[in-house]
C-alpha cells in the first residue's frame, strides 16, 4: 500500500456498480498518481466516517479526503476530483457556479437510483492499481 497521507482519498460504496465504474474511470485518468481509494464499508472507511460523526451505515455519498486539509462530499467531491485530474476535466470548475443545493440534489437523485443504473460489478484492478487501494 502506498503512502496514503500524501494522496487524495476517494471513499466509495464498495457494493455499488456505478461507484465501481467511477473508481475505474478515475484510476484510468490519474496520470499524476494523486488518488487512492477505500470503500466506505472497509475498516478504514468506517474509521473515517466515525471520526467525523458521519453515518457509518449509509453508503450513498462519495467523499474526497485530503488528510490534514479537508474533506468534500457529493457534488463538491466530484468537481474537485475532475479539477485535480486536470486537462479537459478542469472545465468542470464551471459546475461551481451552480448552487450547492442544486448540484447536490442532482447528485442525490443519481445516488438514489444508482443500483438501478448499473449492475453489481466486481472491478478487478491490475497490479499497479491494486497499490492504490487502502482497503476494499
Amino acid at each position: 500500500m502506498e503512502n496514503w497521507q500524501n494522496k487524495h482519498i476517494v471513499f466509495f460504496d464498495g457494493d455499488c456498480g456505478v461507484c465501481n465504474f467511477w473508481v475505474q474511470w478515475i484510476l484510468e485518468r490519474d496520470k499524476k498518481d494523486q488518488f487512492m481509494f477505500a470503500s466506505l464499508q472497509s475498516e478504514f472507511g468506517q474509521q473515517f466516517l466515525s471520526e467525523r460523526g458521519l453515518d457509518t451505515k449509509e453508503f450513498n455519498t462519495m467523499y474526497l479526503w485530503k488528510p490534514g486539509r479537508y474533506y468534500l462530499i457529493k457534488s463538491r467531491a466530484v468537481l474537485k476530483i475532475a479539477d485535480l485530474l486536470g486537462g479537459i476535466y478542469k472545465l468542470s470548475v464551471i459546475g461551481k457556479i451552480m448552487p450547492r443545493f442544486v448540484s447536490d440534489t442532482i447528485y442525490d437523485t443519481i445516488s438514489r437510483n444508482r443500483m438501478k443504473l448499473a449492475n453489481q460489478k466486481c472491478y478487478l484492478p491490475d497490479q499497479h492499481q491494486k497499490k492504490k487501494f487502502i482497503q476494499i
